[in-house]
């Protein structure tokens, strides 16, 4: 079985979780549909190759009851019938965003105009920053190894976390 190389370093810190929670409650009173931001956060995983991010949002995406269809298709979301302009639009600026070294114009004209065109500028900066925010634990948890869904297991770790929210006003 995998092992982690290390304590994830966020539970380390806990002014660091507490600080990446309360960015997480900021962007969530920026008006982004919850779907998008998991679709998001789902895609951007994939991507970075985080377990522990892909097994904790495809399950947030399905115990919000998006399709089964959906959720098999994000990585090949281009050529799915499943998702909506919208959600297309903020599936490409994140791929943009979290592969920025893959181009000599990182965030073309073209991503981002299309994705100003389907959210509203606070809209648009949620997802900026929802997209900044998933590789920021997807670094920290793919250098680490850290296991999906380990962290379930661990009552130390749940009561880490929930206790994170709770300084950071997060549910």
């Amino acid at each position: 079985m995998m092992q982690p190389r290390m304590t994830n370093p966020a539970m380390l810190f806990p002014a660091a979780m507490q600080a990446m929670f309360a960015l997480k409650a900021a962007i969530d009173k920026g008006g982004l549909p919850e779907t998008t931001k998991q679709l998001v956060h789902l895609r951007v995983s994939q991507i970075n190759g985080c377990s522990v991010c892909v097994d904790m949002h495809a399950q947030e995406l399905e115990q919000g009851g998006t399709a089964k269809e959906r959720l098999m298709t994000v990585a090949a979301w281009r050529d799915a019938p499943y998702f909506t302009d919208a959600e297309r639009a903020a599936l490409a600026l994140a791929e943009a965003v979290t592969r920025l070294s893959d181009r000599p114009d990182p965030v073309p004209d073209a991503i981002y105009e299309e994705a100003a065109r389907h959210y509203d500028e606070k809209q648009l900066g949620a997802l900026i920053l929802s997209i900044s925010l998933i590789n920021v634990w997807n670094r920290v948890n793919v250098t680490t190894r850290q296991v999906a869904g380990e962290w379930k297991k661990s009552a130390q770790a749940r009561a880490w976390v929930e206790e994170g929210r709770a300084m950071a006003g997060v549910r």
